[in-house]
C-alpha cells in the first residue's frame, strides 16, 4: 500500500488523508477515504462502465471513469447515475513516457496552478487502488450540489471545429486568438475572463503543457451569463511525450508578428506573449504584471513539486522543465 505523508488533494504536510479544508473542496464533506476499495481493471470490460468511459474520455488517450461519493467512499457510478467526480488512472498507451506518473503530473500541475498563480481550476485530488495505483481524480463542476447540470460549451464547440467540417485532429485547429475572440463575443464581463485565459496561456507554456487543445477551454453559465469555465486538464505533457509549445496548431495568433527569438529557435519568449496580449485587447500594464510572475519559480512551486507523489526523478525533471522553459521565456530579442 502506498505511503500517504502529505494530503492527497492540498499536498500539505502531515496528512495520512485529505485535510479537512481540502476535502470540502473535492467532496464537500470532510471524511473521504482516499483508498478505493476496488481496482479500476475491474469496471474496464463492464458494458454499462464501458459505455460511461466512452461519453466523457478523450477519445485514444485517457480513461475517465464516472464517479460519486457515497458513505464516506469514492465508488464507480453505475448506468443511470449522474457522475459527481471523475476519476482518471494511468493511460493505457504504453508508448507514454512514464505514464503511470500522469496522475501525479496533473495533480501537481493543477495545485501549482491554484495554489500558487491563482487560477480557477476544478476540485481535484489523488486517490489509491488496493494495489496501490495512483489515480487522479476531479469533482465535475458542472454538476450542482442538487444535481443539476449547468450548461457548459467548450471552444471547439463555440469556434464552430469539429470532426465532421476539421477532421479528427479539430481540437488542435486552430489558434489562441481564435478563442479570445470567441471570448469577447460570448462573455458579458469579457475582459475579466480575458485576462484569466491569458494567464492559462502563459501558465500553460511555462509549465510544458502541449495539450491545451481547443476542447480544454470552456464556457460555463453563470447566473445569466457565461464565463470562463474552472481550469481543467493541465498537464505537463513534457515529461511523457516530445511535442509542440503549444496545444494549438496556430500558436498565440498566425497575424502576430514574432520576436527575433522566435524566429530563430522556434520557442517564444516574453515579448511574443506581451503582443499576443496587445492583440487580444489588454492593457500593458496589467498583462505586463501577469508576466512578471512567470520570470522565474516561485519558492511555492518547488514545495509543490517536492511534496507531490512524482517519483523524486520526475520531481527533479519536472523543474528541469519549468527552469528550461522559463530561459526561453526571458530570453530578448535584439
Amino acid at each position: 500500500m502506498i505511503e500517504i505523508k502529505n494530503c492527497p488533494s492540498s499536498l500539505q504536510e502531515g496528512f495520512g488523508t485529505y485535510n479537512p479544508k481540502a476535502s470540502k473542496l473535492l467532496f464537500g464533506a470532510n471524511k473521504i477515504s482516499p483508498i478505493l476499495d476496488f481496482n479500476l481493471d475491474e469496471f474496464r470490460n463492464i458494458g454499462d462502465i464501458v459505455e460511461a468511459i466512452h461519453r466523457i474520455s478523450v477519445s485514444g488517450v485517457q480513461e475517465k471513469f464516472p464517479a460519486i461519493i457515497e458513505n464516506g467512499k469514492i465508488r464507480i457510478a453505475q448506468d443511470g447515475e449522474r457522475s459527481t467526480h471523475i476519476l482518471k488512472p494511468a493511460p493505457w498507451d504504453k508508448t507514454l513516457r512514464d505514464r503511470k506518473q500522469i496522475p501525479a503530473n496533473e495533480h501537481l500541475t493543477m495545485q501549482i496552478a491554484s495554489q500558487v498563480y491563482g487560477i480557477t481550476t476544478a476540485g481535484n485530488g489523488l486517490c489509491f487502488t488496493p494495489d496501490s495505483q495512483v489515480v487522479y481524480i476531479t469533482r465535475r463542476f458542472d454538476i450542482l450540489p442538487e444535481g443539476n447540470k449547468m450548461p457548459m460549451e467548450d471552444f471547439a464547440s463555440l469556434v464552430g471545429k469539429n470532426e465532421q467540417v476539421s477532421g479528427t485532429q479539430f481540437k488542435y485547429n486552430g489558434s489562441y486568438e481564435d478563442i479570445a475572440k470567441a471570448i469577447r463575443s460570448n462573455v458579458a464581463a469579457w475582459m475579466v475572463d480575458m485576462e484569466r485565459f491569458f494567464i492559462l496561456v502563459v501558465f500553460n507554456y511555462i509549465y510544458g503543457n502541449g495539450d491545451a487543445h481547443l476542447k480544454n477551454f470552456s464556457l460555463i453559465l453563470d447566473g445569466q451569463d457565461y464565463r470562463l469555465a474552472p481550469a481543467y486538464d493541465l498537464l505537463n505533457t513534457s515529461l511523457h511525450m516530445d511535442g509542440d509549445d503549444f496545444g494549438l496548431d496556430g500558436g498565440l495568433s498566425p497575424d502576430i508578428e514574432k520576436s527575433d527569438v522566435y524566429d530563430h529557435t522556434g520557442h517564444p519568449c516574453r515579448s511574443d506573449f506581451e503582443r499576443f496580449a496587445t492583440n487580444i485587447g489588454l492593457i500593458s500594464k496589467r498583462s505586463n504584471k501577469i508576466l512578471d510572475r512567470f520570470m522565474t519559480v516561485p519558492d511555492e512551486a518547488r514545495q509543490l513539486i517536492d511534496r507531490s507523489y512524482l517519483t523524486e526523478k520526475m520531481k527533479r525533471n519536472y523543474l528541469r522543465i519549468l527552469n528550461e522553459r522559463i530561459r526561453r521565456f526571458t530570453r530578448t530579442s535584439e
